[in-house]
């Protein structure tokens, strides 16, 4: 059992929060740093949500390594919201709205893009079942208002490094890697990212844009539907998720002070472990191009599959939780988020080779 008596959470969302972040939180349920006041019933338009609000905003971008020319903004409805959101803003009469297919979610921002006028997928790797990056795009289509990408597939494991630039604007969904490497941010001119992974807990939704792309929202949308609308009402156009968002500030406090350069080396170790025991543990086997493997989501199955459901039980009886793969593809999956310690994966491979051990042919 580990010392504070939790289950090792590989879940891949809602995610494993840093224990600190827990304590604070469940303290602040009671008293919210002693005012008197539940963190869940004080005034949203107050000055002690205005507080967490500006806070966090600012630790959004030093994070980032963005400066004033972006808004961050904070926002509800998840990722679908999201891939709703960004056509109906910036997707005009006459325009292409580009994608990069490189899995699941990036398959679904595609479908909801396509209610709101011309798609076009530039490049995809559905036809090789997501094992690896679609090639990026070598020419972007004339009229093409912006291109979209995901950085990280966690249902297929692969994840794009960096963020390339780009001669249109770029628009990134960074739900499952965002604060887990040094990236350059400033090449997105958007980008959103749910919370229930490497931010904080489900219900807040933080949408990160640049000032002037603002200036390009469709006009006629109504205010909840127009990040210009959210920009104006400072992300308290109507009752906000206070506690995600407070617990989400709790948890770029945590990361602030971790580091992004430990947490990119710490994410780093996790996977390396992680991926050396699959392939070496006779058992598993990884089927993710080696070059593009993501280091948040570990994706991988059983050489055998009538040992699937036994190995997931086997976890489950040595306090190991959340591994099991996406309803539409099975197997299994450890999301390796940056809650993660090097100790809880080195207590799964562990795990793996006891398995291994018990199950030799």
């Amino acid at each position: 059992m580990r010392e504070n008596n939790l289950k090792i959470n590989f879940n891949p969302g809602p995610a494993a929060l840093p224990y600190v972040v827990l304590q604070e939180a469940s303290e602040a349920i009671l008293n919210y740093n002693n005012t008197g006041l539940s963190i869940l019933s004080i005034p949203h338009r107050g000055k002690l949500f205005t507080d967490i609000l500006e806070e966090s905003k600012q630790l959004v971008k030093e994070l980032c390594g963005i400066g004033d020319d972006y808004e961050v903004l904070w926002m509800q409805g998840g990722g679908r919201m999201q891939f709703c959101m960004v056509p109906m803003n910036f997707l005009s009469q006459g325009q292409i709205a580009a994608y990069v297919d490189s899995g699941y979610w990036s398959a679904d921002a595609i479908a909801h893009a396509n209610y709101y006028g011309d798609v076009k997928v530039l490049s995809s790797s559905q036809q090789d079942n997501y094992r690896h990056l679609p090639a990026w795009p070598s020419g972007i289509p004339a009229g093409t208002a912006y291109l979209h990408f995901t950085t990280n597939n966690t249902i297929y494991g692969t994840q794009w490094k960096d963020i390339p630039s780009c001669t249109v604007p770029l628009i990134a969904d960074m739900s499952s890697d965002i604060f887990s490497m040094r990236r350059k941010y400033t090449n997105c001119d958007l980008f959103y990212a749910v919370a229930q992974k490497n931010i904080g807990p489900a219900g807040a939704t933080l949408v990160v844009v640049k000032k002037d792309l603002l200036h390009k929202v469709n006009p006629g949308l109504p205010p909840m539907l127009s990040y210009a609308g959210h920009a104006k009402a400072g992300s308290v156009l109507n009752t906000p998720p206070v506690f995600a968002i407070y617990t989400s500030l709790l948890t770029l406090r945590w990361t602030k002070e971790k580091g992004i350069d430990n947490i990119e080396s710490e994410n780093k170790t996790k996977a390396s472990l992680l991926y050396e025991e699959i392939e070496r543990n006779d058992l598993f086997v990884c089927n993710v191009h080696e070059a593009d493997r993501s280091t948040m989501n570990v994706c991988f199955g059983a050489a055998n599959k009538t040992l699937e459901k036994k190995f997931i039980d086997y976890c489950e009886q040595r306090n190991i939780t959340g591994i099991e793969g996406h309803r539409s593809v099975g197997a299994f999956r450890v999301s390796l988020y940056n809650a993660i310690t090097v100790a809880d994966v080195l207590h799964l491979v562990a795990v793996m080779q006891e398995f291994e051990n018990l199950n030799k042919s």
